[in-house]
């Protein structure tokens, strides 16, 4: 190289702005170029660095506890205007660690960091709201432009915390005697730009990760492996805001991707989840304008899609080309409005809570009798008698509506083998958490297919229900439907009672019905209320029976053209 165009390494080394990550890598203590014009050094890294931990004293080893090295290595990165704190091979043994503004967190391939198994060795999060504890692996408050990412491990060593018992915040429970003094693997409150890239997280012996009040999250390429303790939670939203998680695969044993509060603007893409409890979870505050596409759900027995809610403000969600393999469930949406307890903590609302405009599109479901423990959680879950033989839930109550509910392209295959108790089961009057309804001697819901109660505005559009076992129950029951739109039905009869029930519901279209299988009755109508439904077209003639009115219902408010 002629001499008038070469460069020394240092100062190669001064005009780079993003180093290469390596697992020896460090640029700790670079002297940047001179400048000319002030004659004061002037560092061009600033904000680009490299603090291998190793640097600061961490061994790697799996055996010390190299908690204060990795920390002082984050520390030192965040003072000086950010950077990268790497992680390089070895197994490093660690305590509570906070992470802060404009640090990227990057674990090697050949890196992990591994929780400590000793309570002693992690503290609460400095900040971070006590709600289902705060005890904590990792943690950021207030951090802007933090990232995590590599393809290393962070791993919680969460079996070492396994007690058997809970957190106890299930329904009905209330947290009493729960257990909450163990560290959950993340919990990162109101940061901004945070951004969680291809890493593997397992082992929590709490939630995997907590994400409060946070706006600008990225989650991309993220796995969890998170079945060793009670709560196994996968990712965990509160009162978040423009949330995007993109190809992610989790397994747990808790709620895989709950979203508490108010979270808006969140889409969920092109991801795999199973879990012995719920997938998307929903409760409370204003969960408004979330899509959730492309995602295969697979060995859930809970309720792959949940939403229990009183007072609270839901709307504008999506749910589109969602494969579900050998779940319970598999949607529950139970709306009971503000109880009549309220106590002063309480208040009432100021503004009447709704939950409204929430679509199903393109679902493909397999629905097994009976959730069944998975073979790789060490402890036993016990079942409830509501879980066994579920089917879609909507369900509101009193004053209270769900509105504007829609079904498109909806095929679901029961396994079937509903009773005839089940069938003429009294539905309690209440709308709690899916299951909680059904809690109740002999069990399960009297529909194999659906059961809807309070809903303005509901729209079923080639929607096929099948089952394998013989069923005594039907395919529909709508309980106090308000304008209903039922296109392309296709179903499977029963030989002991109506393909339909409608109680007490009006202004109610069906069109294109299809019945599969013999069934004594095609329509079973109930109680006074009953009007304006219209059965138009359609082959029902495996029906003994078009209409059947009964509890009051007259015959005249049903028209039907075939």
């Amino acid at each position: 190289m002629e001499e008038n165009n070469s460069i020394s390494r240092r100062q190669w080394l001064g005009k780079m702005t993003v180093p290469a990550i390596t697992a020896g890598a460090t640029m700790i203590g670079l002297d940047a170029n001179a400048s000319p014009a002030s004659g004061e050094k002037e560092n061009k890294l600033a904000g680009a660095s490299i603090y291998n931990v190793r640097d600061f004293g961490a061994k790697g080893d799996g055996k010390t506890l190299d908690t204060k090295a990795i920390q002082s290595a984050i520390d030192k990165c965040f003072n000086e205007k950010g950077g990268t704190v790497l992680i390089p091979a070895g197994d490093f043994l660690s305590g509570t660690l906070e992470l802060k503004s404009n640090v990227t967190l990057h674990i090697a391939a050949a890196g992990k960091l591994l929780g400590s198994s000793k309570r002693e060795d992690y503290t609460a999060g400095q900040g971070v709201p006590s709600g289902n504890g705060n005890i904590v692996f990792l943690f950021a408050v207030n951090a802007e432009s933090l990232s995590i990412e590599g393809k290393g491990i962070v791993d919680g060593n969460g079996l070492a915390f396994y007690n058997g018992k809970g957190d106890n915040t299930g329904p009905g429970q209330n947290g009493v005697g729960g257990n909450f003094d163990r560290p959950h693997l993340f919990i990162f409150y109101q940061c901004s730009n945070l951004t969680l890239q291809n890493c593997f997280f397992k082992a929590s012996a709490y939630h995997c990760v907590r994400i409060l009040k946070c706006k600008q999250v990225h989650i991309d390429g993220i796995k969890i492996y998170n079945r060793v303790n009670r709560n196994n939670d996968g990712f965990h939203f509160n009162d978040c805001e423009y949330v995007h998680v993109l190809n992610c695969d989790v397994q747990c044993q808790d709620d895989a991707c709950a979203l508490f509060g108010s979270n808006k603007f969140v889409t969920v893409a092109n991801c795999s989840f199973s879990t012995r409890w719920s997938i998307f979870r929903f409760g409370g505050g204003e969960s408004q304008n979330i899509t959730v596409a492309n995602c295969l759900i697979y060995d859930t027995y809970g309720c792959p899609i949940k939403i229990s809610a009183g007072r609270a403000s839901i709307e504008n969600l999506s749910f589109s080309n969602i494969t579900m393999r050998n779940v319970t469930g598999p949607i529950g949406i139970g709306f009971s409005g503000p109880s009549n307890n309220n106590s002063n903590n309480n208040p009432q609302p100021a503004t009447k809570p709704f939950i409204r405009n929430i679509s199903f599109n393109a679902i493909r479901a397999t629905v097994v009798a009976v959730g069944v423990n998975h073979p790789d959680i060490h402890f036993g879950i016990s079942v409830r008698e509501g879980e066994k033989n579920s089917c879609i839930t909507l369900n509101a109550m009193g004053e209270y509506y769900l509105e504007n509910i829609s079904f498109t392209d909806v095929h679901v295959k029961y396994a079937g083998g509903g009773t005839a108790e089940q069938a003429a089961k009294v539905v309690p009057n209440e709308a709690a958490e899916y299951f909680g309804v059904w809690n109740h001697a002999p069990g399960g819901p009297p529909a194999y297919g659906m059961y809807a109660r309070n809903v303005k505005g509901l729209t079923l559009q080639n929607v096929r229900f099948e089952y394998d076992e013989p069923e005594a129950r039907p395919a529909i029951i709508f309980d106090n439907i308000e304008d209903a739109s039922i296109n392309n039905l296709t179903a499977k009869g029963s030989e002991g009672t109506a393909l339909l029930r409608f109680i007490d519901s009006k202004d109610i279209l069906l069109t294109g019905t299809r019945l599969l299988t013999p069934s004594p009755v095609f329509l079973l109508v109930e109680g006074s209320s009953s009007r304006d439904i219209t059965v138009n077209g359609g082959d029902i003639q495996k029906a003994k029976q078009s209409l059947v009115a009964d509890k009051g219902a007259l015959k005249t408010a049903v028209r039907i053209q075939v």
